[in-house]
């Protein structure tokens, strides 16, 4: 299941995305509000697990917002406020479900299946699809246009990565975080590079091309220029 986290705690958000990983979720995170709701309101996400307490937009104030937009992807509130009129206020604000901090790492896996079973959502797709170029999640295979494409282990998880969110633009720090698992830029040229040769492989000599660079903001994978 595709997951975003909106946790402003390094920590806690840290050993959220690995165990969450391990147990078969890919999970986007974001640290503050404002990316928060950017995220849930232009990705596609069947859970999103938000901390009640974030910088620049607080957590209940994004759950309203979806919910006016008349977003319905699950929501579960995150939350060291554990009173009954806390949890009163979350659930009225939006959320499908509350969970006080500090928790069991089971427990939240076991709500996480009991929004998905509710809202009918119990498998991951298996394809990923843009234009001609498809990715086997299964058997780790890229073809486009039905030839076959052979990328390395971090090209193909970093394809994988903009292929879940196509359409969007995709910025640096979203890259050093979801797929260097870096919290900081290391200020080298990585991800330029590691761009520019998946561009040379997934669209030399076809058409059109798909990975555009958006200047000054990163980058966006899209049949569209």
């Amino acid at each position: 299941m595709h997951i975003l986290l909106i946790e402003d705690d390094r920590n806690a958000a840290s050993y959220l995305v690995k165990g969450l990983t391990e147990n078969g979720h890919i999970v986007d995170h974001v640290a503050d509000g404002e990316d928060g709701l950017r995220m849930a309101l232009t990705g596609t996400y069947d859970v999103l697990l938000i901390d009640r307490m974030l910088p620049k937009r607080d957590g209940l104030t994004i759950i309203r917002m979806l919910r006016a937009d008349n977003d319905r992807t699950p929501a579960m509130v995150l939350s060291a406020l554990g009173d009954v009129d806390d949890k009163v206020e979350g659930l009225r604000a939006g959320g499908d479900d509350y969970l006080v901090k500090p928790y069991a790492f089971a427990e939240l896996l076991a709500r996480i299946d009991v929004l998905l079973r509710r809202n009918g959502k119990n498998h991951n797709p298996t394809r990923l699809r843009v234009a001609d170029l498809e990715l086997d999640l299964t058997r780790h295979k890229v073809t486009r246009a039905g030839q076959p494409i052979r990328l390395q282990p971090r090209e193909l998880r970093l394809l994988e990565f903009m292929m879940r969110h196509a359409g969007q633009v995709i910025t640096r720090t979203m890259l050093l975080e979801q797929v260097w698992d870096f919290q900081f830029d290391p200020q080298t040229n990585v991800i330029d590079t590691q761009i520019s040769r998946l561009r040379a492989k997934i669209d030399k000599g076809f058409a059109p091309s798909l990975l555009h660079t958006i200047r000054g903001v990163g980058y966006r994978i899209d049949e569209f220029p």
